[in-house]
């Protein structure tokens, strides 16, 4: 089925652009969310408002997000937890440990902003990168204590 998207996807592309995707995945969460359209003729004409809008919306989310990694820029979170005698630790911090830490300093982020390899399971200092659009990142220091 072909959609032309309303929204930027990273896994489809930027909004404007027509693409092709199996019917179920169109209905069930692109059209049902609001992220596309179908791509009838009537709606084929309307590709270039759509990227009208999509690039005044992404340059409000950009002011946005550069307001908010000012905030982030120099922020140290310490977490403290158990761990065992290798400083391997019991559990681990996650993406959504890291958010409601930001939250607490009245920084509000989206999990899905919060870019990891993999959960922290040892103790110690790492740079956990925080990337809202493709040219907006910065990273926030993570520090991980003994209980």
């Amino acid at each position: 089925m072909k959609v032309i998207l309303t929204k930027d996807i990273k896994a489809l592309g930027e909004a404007g652009k027509l693409v092709k995707v199996k019917a179920g995945h169109a209905r069930n969460y692109l059209l049902a969310k609001g992220y596309a359209i179908p791509a009838s003729p009537r709606n084929l004409e309307k590709i270039e408002v759509i990227k009208k809008q999509a690039a005044e919306d992404k340059l409000v989310l950009h002011g946005k997000y550069s307001e908010i990694i000012k905030k982030i820029e120099g922020v140290e979170l310490t977490f403290v937890r158990k761990a065992d005698e290798n400083d391997h630790l019991f559990g681990s911090v996650s993406e959504n440990d890291i958010v409601k830490a930001l939250a607490e300093k009245e920084i509000e982020i989206h999990k899905a902003d919060v870019i990891m390899e993999k959960h922290l399971k040892e103790i110690g200092t790492t740079d956990v990168v925080i990337s809202f659009l493709t040219e907006l990142q910065t990273t926030v220091k993570v520090n991980i204590e003994v209980e």
